[in-house]
């Protein structure tokens, strides 16, 4: 009830310094005592998430405010996307609302303070659910040197990590989706588990490597992800990223160029987490976000094969009191 009662300040704010103010709250809630995430605890990829709900990347690309997000009661947390060097994105305005359709759309293009720092923050991090780290490429490093970028990154990242996750899938970055394509995600995917191999003895624990797919793909073009995800035993993926359809939306803001999320992105992703799902057989670990604004939605994600979820845009219209919500539809 009181983020209904703050919430048409903050939307009466330019979105991208209303999510810098909430960030910079949640922030200062971190630093007061913790409080332990709830819910059924779930054994996946070798891990074990106190419950199935997570934040999505994006929300704390810099993990600027894990501890105070942990605190809301998520299950696991996502932050990214990180890339090898600091960048500052895309050029502002960069993130617009639609509150008719629930959703926003975004061009932001991986602004982050880069992975050195970001690896620091999360070394001293006091939340004690799972954290994952989403990793891409810079603006500036050509597509076909990609691979370098994501091993950088995945250097400086995967001892602060509890699982990597590679963005090949945002359509904020120039050529970046030409990455899912089999002969290019292939040899990239392969490189980062071999990187893997090389320091796997230096974890204590397995670290699993996930792909973040987009949901624009065509029937045939997931089919080729799923095999080539079972083919090369990867531990998992997440469906899906923003999607570039405008189909069903409205208004002014709907002409911006970015990614959509929220509402608009939630068939599509039921729809393709269904076909990962069948593709893929019922032990593939799936995590689903797109849409997810109530408990239903959640429930729903789930019953499209998803086994975990993630939020973001649904927690920004909704508050927090969605995250214990599907907590308990999930539990």
């Amino acid at each position: 009830m009181w983020y209904q009662a703050l919430r048409p300040a903050l939307f009466a704010l330019d979105p991208e310094r209303a999510h810098k103010l909430a960030l910079q709250a949640l922030r200062t809630v971190g630093q007061r005592a913790l409080r332990v995430p709830v819910g059924v605890p779930v054994e996946l990829m070798g891990l074990r998430f106190p419950n199935r709900v997570g934040l999505a990347a994006g929300f704390d690309k810099n993990a600027a405010a894990v501890d105070g997000l942990g605190s809301l009661g998520f299950g696991f947390i996502e932050v990214g996307t990180v890339t090898p060097r600091a960048q500052p994105g895309r050029a502002r305005p960069r993130l617009f609302r639609l509150p008719g359709e629930g959703a926003l759309i975004n061009r932001l293009g991986f602004p982050n303070d880069g992975a050195v720092k970001v690896a620091a923050r999360l070394r001293h991090r006091r939340y004690r659910g799972i954290v994952g780290v989403n990793i891409g490429k810079n603006a500036a490093t050509p597509v076909a040197r990609a691979i370098d970028d994501y091993i950088s990154c995945m250097r400086m990242v995967q001892q602060v990590a509890d699982y990597i996750t590679v963005n090949v899938s945002s359509p904020n970055t120039v050529g970046l989706r030409t990455l899912q394509q089999r002969e290019h995600l292939e040899p990239l995917l392969t490189a980062l588990l071999q990187e893997r191999a090389k320091h796997s003895r230096s974890r204590e624990h397995h670290l699993p490597l996930l792909v973040k797919i987009a949901p624009d793909l065509e029937a045939a073009e997931v089919q080729d992800m799923a095999s080539l995800l079972a083919d090369l035993r990867l531990d998992g993926v997440i469906a899906t990223n923003t999607t570039v359809s405008r189909h069903g939306v409205s208004g002014a803001a709907s002409n911006q160029a970015g990614g959509i999320s929220g509402l608009p992105l939630h068939p599509l992703a039921l729809h393709t987490i269904k076909s990962l799902r069948t593709a893929l057989g019922p032990a593939f670990p799936i995590i689903g976000v797109g849409g997810i604004d109530s408990p239903k939605a959640a429930i729903a994600m789930r019953d499209a094969g998803a086994d975990l979820v993630q939020i973001y845009t649904g927690l920004i219209y909704k508050g927090p009191s969605l995250i214990s919500q599907c907590v308990r539809a999930l539990g």
